[in-house]
């Protein structure tokens, strides 16, 4: 039998990953039959287990090639000297994700973010699952805290604030940005970098002198 060249696996496994991802999306985890996958894909039952056991290893790679490529970007930023600012930083990631799963698509709709919300549902009863994606955001936080100590190493942030605070929050506002998109249709993330530009120009009320009435 010839050799299975690495462009052939590789292209073999993104083939079956992709179909799933759309399954997944379309259908949600439990309604979706691993003959449901091989329909999609246009392969044999051997062909597919070849690669993955099973629904539960092929979202587990889904979630894990995702957050790594998340993780990756903010990594490299974290390097700079200093880092983007947050209104540039998280829409150029969260535009260079979505670009790489233009692909993914339901009834020609994007797919991908209710791909994601997919996925948070299936961690409330998939304990293996939520624990990828519970490791594979740790990683992403880490990769954030150290861009918000670069931020303030450069007097770009206020030193009194934690930089896991940061971090958590920026997290929350990618999935919130995620989320949106899932329930009320494709938003250009143009929206979210002046969003984010809107909220970083108000002025802290007591650095300015003014009255602060937030604790009322």
């Amino acid at each position: 039998m010839p050799r299975v060249t690495q462009e052939h696996f590789d292209a073999r496994r993104r083939q079956i990953l992709d179909g799933a991802a759309r399954c997944f999306a379309r259908n949600g985890f439990h309604a979706t039959s691993m003959q449901d996958v091989l329909k999609e894909t246009d392969l044999s039952a051997g062909a597919v287990y070849r690669y993955f056991s099973g629904k539960e290893e092929l979202i587990a790679a889904i979630v894990g090639e995702v957050l790594g490529q998340v993780h990756d970007c903010f990594d490299e930023a974290a390097r700079g000297t200093p880092p983007p600012p947050p209104d540039i930083l998280v829409p150029s990631v969260l535009g260079r994700v979505l670009a790489t799963k233009e692909s993914l698509t339901v009834d020609g709709r994007p797919a991908f973010a209710r791909l994601v919300v997919q996925v948070w549902t299936e961690t409330l009863r998939n304990d293996e699952l939520a624990t990828v994606l519970s490791e594979g955001y740790a990683d992403v936080r880490r990769a954030w805290t150290r861009i918000a100590e670069a931020y303030q190493e450069a007097g770009m942030m206020r030193q009194d604030v934690d930089p896991e605070h940061v971090a958590r929050t920026m997290t929350a506002c990618v999935m919130g940005f995620l989320a949106q998109q899932a329930m009320f249709g494709p938003v250009p993330v143009e929206v979210l970098r002046d969003g984010l530009r809107a909220l970083m120009s108000v002025p802290d009320r007591s650095s300015a002198g003014m009255p602060d009435t937030r604790s009322g």
